[in-house]
């Protein structure tokens, strides 16, 4: 019996906390409309596929993927750390990696099959069709995101959901899904930074 009650309780609560998420959104501050960087450069993570060339040396010149532990493998260069790196650093460690066995080695890095580190993923939560984690795009906005998961569903609180934006010390701000996809307000249509998190409440009434 025991068991059971604490259990009720926990259920309890977390209802509570999600009744809270969704009434509490409206005191947050409006989300900017602005908030991408000029200066952002794209950081590999795990699941990208990144193509070495160097220069003169085709045989060691392949794409590779980054394994889950965030590091490379390639010929003549084992395990290493390509996560949190730009293609330009990625490059130049490459080229110290084969200066042992090539002289003066040229290397260039082109990233494919985009998905970046946990820590700059957008992340939707709640009430969309399709809560999922997406990679971040320089410029991408509330309306793309909201395509790629599909909307919201009908139980959402679209005009209640929040950004928490973890690269600002977990602040959190009011977004309008509603009036951006119902009723087509552009003026609701605000950039996301990288590692947001989309939390959609369910409307209770």
């Amino acid at each position: 019996m025991k068991s059971l009650n604490l259990s009720g309780r926990s259920a309890f609560v977390a209802l509570l906390l999600i009744m809270l998420v969704g009434c509490a959104s409206s005191s947050y501050p409006p989300a900017p409309a602005k908030a991408s960087s000029p200066d952002y450069n794209y950081v590999i993570g795990p699941g990208d596929s990144v193509n070495i060339m160097v220069w003169r040396n085709p045989e060691l010149s392949m794409a590779v993927p980054v394994r889950p532990d965030g590091k490379i493998t390639a010929p003549l260069v084992e395990d290493l750390p390509a996560i949190g790196k730009d293609a330009v650093s990625l490059a130049r460690d490459i080229e110290k990696a084969l200066a042992k066995y090539i002289r003066d080695p040229v290397v260039t890095v082109i990233v494919t099959n985009f998905v970046g580190p946990y820590s700059e993923q957008i992340r939707v939560i709640g009430e969309a069709a399709k809560p999922q984690t997406l990679p971040y795009r320089q410029n991408m906005t509330l309306l793309d995101v909201m395509i790629a998961v599909g909307g919201i569903t009908d139980f959402a609180n679209g005009n209640g959901a929040s950004i928490l934006r973890t690269s600002e010390g977990t602040k959190q701000y009011a977004v309008r899904l509603k009036d951006l996809l119902k009723s087509g307000d552009v003026s609701a249509n605000v950039e996301v930074k990288p590692g947001d998190v989309l939390v959609i409440p369910q409307s209770w009434f």
